[in-house]
């Protein structure tokens, strides 16, 4: 379906979630206070989309353990809604530990959401969801969970809702060529697709948003980010860019999150792509300027914020060799 087929409703989010641990100061090794917090593409994506004033819930599996019931605790306070979500008292929640100057250590390897399986597919709800929004993170954790991906999106197809994937290319749970191809399999199945220019040209060897286009034209709306240069949306025969915001980064962490979220919200109110891309870019602007991937300290209208300078106009891509856009 395409985005004028959307219909009224919420946001649904659905991808694993783990605990954060991240030392207050310094490294791990040295450190004597630690931050726990909920870290998960999808759900910040939720998190954020409640924030900026739209109904969104989130659902996956947790261990039926402290941790699990902490993330819950704080995503609820985020105004998402987590009813649905399992508690599994046989895999714990998965965890990850970020250690400054030593990059970042996962332990989920058997967690919870690696479990997801079809049967699970088959339980989600769907009334009332406008958007299913999935990563192709899920797909990367377990057979089982690529499975479930795969029969939730075809649910969600014949439910007519609209499917949102976010590639999130995440190189250090499975190699290029495996990835390469069962990302590509997986955006060909969605509604809207987003993508960075990067992490495109790292899986299929696409250097500009015109090529990526190419390699999937049959996809009703396709965005492809590119850092601090902009954001591209082909939707239908159209083609929009809008330059990102220039401020003062501060850290990058979470910023494909919000962006996904300022698209998607600005996609439920019914604007034109441009709009989309612009609303998408004012969220990242505010998450780059704040530390880690938490929205809990985040202002939910970033053009009340000092951005030190305004993007120019969002313009129709024109190409002069066809006549047409």
């Amino acid at each position: 379906m395409n985005r004028d087929e959307l219909r009224p409703g919420r946001l649904l989010a659905v991808g694993e979630t783990m605990a954060v641990v991240t030392p207050t100061a310094g490294a791990v090794v040295d450190a004597e206070l630690f931050h726990v917090d909920a870290g998960g593409a999808e759900s910040n994506v939720a998190a954020h989309l409640s924030a900026l004033g739209h109904r969104a819930a989130w659902f996956s599996r947790l261990g039926d353990d402290a941790l699990g019931r902490r993330i819950l605790r704080q995503l609820r306070a985020r105004g998402v809604d987590v009813a649905a979500v399992g508690l599994d008292a046989g895999r714990p929640t998965g965890l990850y530990v970020k250690d400054p100057g030593n990059g970042v250590r996962y332990y989920r390897a058997g967690s919870a959401a690696a479990g997801l399986s079809l049967d699970d597919a088959g339980t989600v709800g769907l009334d009332g969801v406008s958007v299913l929004h999935v990563s192709g993170i899920t797909a990367a954790i377990s057979s089982s969970a690529r499975g479930f991906l795969v029969a939730l999106m075809e649910r969600a197809h014949r439910a007519g809702v609209l499917v949102s994937f976010d590639v999130n290319h995440r190189p250090a749970l499975w190699g290029v060529a495996e990835a390469g191809t069962v990302l590509a399999d997986l955006a060909r199945r969605a509604d809207l697709v987003l993508v960075g220019r990067d992490e495109a040209e790292t899986l299929w060897s696409t250097g500009t948003a015109a090529q990526v286009r190419a390699r999937f034209p049959d996809v009703p709306e396709l965005v492809v980010k590119d850092g601090d240069v902009g954001a591209t949306a082909f939707v239908g025969g159209e083609e929009w860019f809008v330059p990102s915001l220039q401020v003062e980064v501060v850290d990058v962490v979470g910023a494909g999150d919000a962006f996904a979220a300022g698209y998607l919200g600005a996609l439920l109110d019914g604007v034109a792509p441009a709009e989309c891309l612009r609303a998408g870019h004012e969220r990242a602007a505010v998450t780059i300027r704040t530390v880690g991937d938490s929205v809990d300290d985040l202002v939910t209208d970033p053009l009340g914020g000092p951005l030190s300078e305004r993007p120019a106009r969002p313009r129709r891509v024109e190409h002069p060799a066809t006549g047409g856009p």
